[in-house]
């Protein structure tokens, strides 16, 4: 089972992955833990990539396409991978696609877990997050017992600071501009799962594992 995933901020990617790696027993590629991976092991790649990154630019398609081939080749990706936060370009996806012919293999599925940005907005603003544990709550729909203290631990509960809705905003909107030709890309090709992220999560998987086992 090779799969992308795709979703905006808070349409609830992170709780899918986890979701999709346990029930098929693939790997979670993030292009995050591999930049941080690579500079941590002191690898040519990621010294190539923090030379960008302590600039602060980004890092050219071409190394990120490098590295996440890197990835794909060891031996735990036999059977299959799930890649989160790449492709985010037309240009990536198809030099993802040169690279994946060269290894003899195609991707299955492209799921894209889609909402509404004023949903994903008021998501992200009413989550609290417990500053002794991590434990997330939202203020609307999944509030703790008292409010601003964690059920678990009595911790104090916090907003974090890319949480206001300006910045979710714009991080949402940055997103969709970037990915909407990469959801067509993939549409195109009859790769494309749309799943409606405003379900429920048990729900959403549902979704998920009834497609990916047709």
């Amino acid at each position: 089972m090779r799969l992308v995933l795709l979703g905006p901020p808070g349409a609830g990617k992170g709780t899918q992955a986890s979701n999709i790696v346990e029930k098929y027993g693939i790997p979670h590629i993030s292009t995050g833990d591999i930049f941080r991976a690579n500079i941590k092991e002191g690898t040519a790649l990621g010294q190539e990539a923090k030379s960008y990154m302590d600039k602060g630019l980004l890092v050219p398609d071409a190394l990120v396409v490098s590295i996440v081939k890197d990835r794909l080749l060891k031996d735990d990706c036999k059977q299959g991978f799930l890649l989160d936060g790449f492709p985010r370009t037309v240009n990536q996806a198809e030099a993802l696609d040169s690279e994946l012919e060269k290894m003899g293999i195609n991707l299955d599925r492209v799921i894209n877990i889609d909402a509404d940005a004023d949903i994903l907005i008021e998501r992200a603003v009413g989550r609290r997050i417990c500053k002794e544990c991590g434990a997330t709550y939202h203020i609307k729909f999944n509030p703790p017992k008292v409010e601003g203290i964690c059920d678990k631990d009595n911790g104090v509960l916090y907003q974090r600071d890319d949480d206001v809705e300006e910045t979710v905003s714009t991080r949402i909107r940055v997103y969709m501009e970037q990915t909407q030709p990469l959801i067509e890309y993939y549409n195109q090709r009859g790769l494309l799962l749309n799943v409606d992220g405003t379900q429920a999560i048990d729900a959403v998987f549902t979704v998920i594992s009834e497609e990916l086992d047709k």
